[in-house]
């Protein structure tokens, strides 16, 4: 369905939003601004990809979607409830895993379930449930040391959908990644979409992973804007990604971002000379 003619109801809003942080340079304090004026509405069940260069206020906008920070003006809203901080309707995915190194996998994923309250026998059951949908089935009772890193990651996503949130929030996920293993975990994500219908917010560099991913992709300048929203158009389900990524489509799409970006670094280092 065309972005233009998507009925879904708005699930995420952001209006106005700007940030400033304080920093210290040569002994004086100055005002530095990550965002400037960012709006956008995401809808239910989208899947949205941001990218742009490192600095551009991608992440920002990322953890102030989740409560993590607070914007210095603007709003963030989840079905038209203001967001002011961290809720079990958003669950964020991170760079790294960040587990806990003396729990099991099994123990990590139960971990969000605890401090929500969750009693024992059910957090367990929800537990081993995520950690099937991410193929994690025999894994379950090995501890961090014992994974490899896209098995952490496996089970950083299972921690986040464990709680069942409306919006998945992931941040550079597979970056830290080898390519094959990459791969997978893009192939995992696409079938896990498809199954739970999340709304899913993702944060990437790579070119390809938002175009394969995502139904949108918003291009952030690096003065903390929205520059362009690129819709995909790509059909769902995307199962076979040999045949996506060789479609002319998914060039033209790849590429025209590309562009896009090469222009706004261009239009910078003009700007700054």
């Amino acid at each position: 369905m065309a972005a233009g003619m998507d009925r879904r109801p708005v699930k995420v809003r952001a209006r106005d939003l700007a940030k400033e942080f304080r920093v210290q340079v040569a002994g004086r304090h100055r005002a530095v601004r990550a965002l400037d004026s960012v709006s956008f509405d995401i809808r239910e069940g989208e899947f949205v990809a941001f990218t742009g260069r490192s600095g551009c206020g991608k992440t920002t906008t990322l953890r102030i979607v989740m409560g993590l920070e607070q914007a210095s003006s603007g709003s963030v809203e989840i079905d038209g409830r203001i967001v002011d901080r961290c809720g079990y309707d958003r669950g964020m995915v991170f760079q790294h895993a960040e587990l806990l190194p003396w729990r099991t996998a099994l123990g990590n994923v139960e971990f969000g379930l605890e401090v929500k309250g969750v009693p024992a026998h059910e957090r367990r059951a929800i537990a081993r449930q995520a950690l099937e949908l991410v193929g994690l089935k025999q894994s379950m009772d090995r501890r961090p040391d014992q994974l490899s890193g896209g098995m952490k990651q496996r089970v950083g996503l299972a921690r986040a959908l464990a709680i069942d949130p409306e919006v998945l929030l992931m941040d550079e996920p597979f970056g830290a990644l080898d390519a094959q293993t990459r791969e997978s975990m893009q192939s995992e994500l696409i079938s896990l979409h498809e199954k739970t219908r999340k709304t899913v917010i993702f944060v990437t560099h790579d070119l390809d992973e938002a175009v394969l991913l995502s139904d949108r992709v918003f291009v952030f300048t690096p003065h903390g804007r929205i520059h362009e929203v690129v819709d995909v158009g790509i059909r769902r389900p995307r199962s076979d990604m040999v045949q996506i990524r060789g479609a002319d489509e998914f060039q033209e799409k790849r590429y025209h971002i590309w562009k896009t970006l090469k222009a706004i670094d261009d239009h910078s280092r003009e700007a700054v000379a």
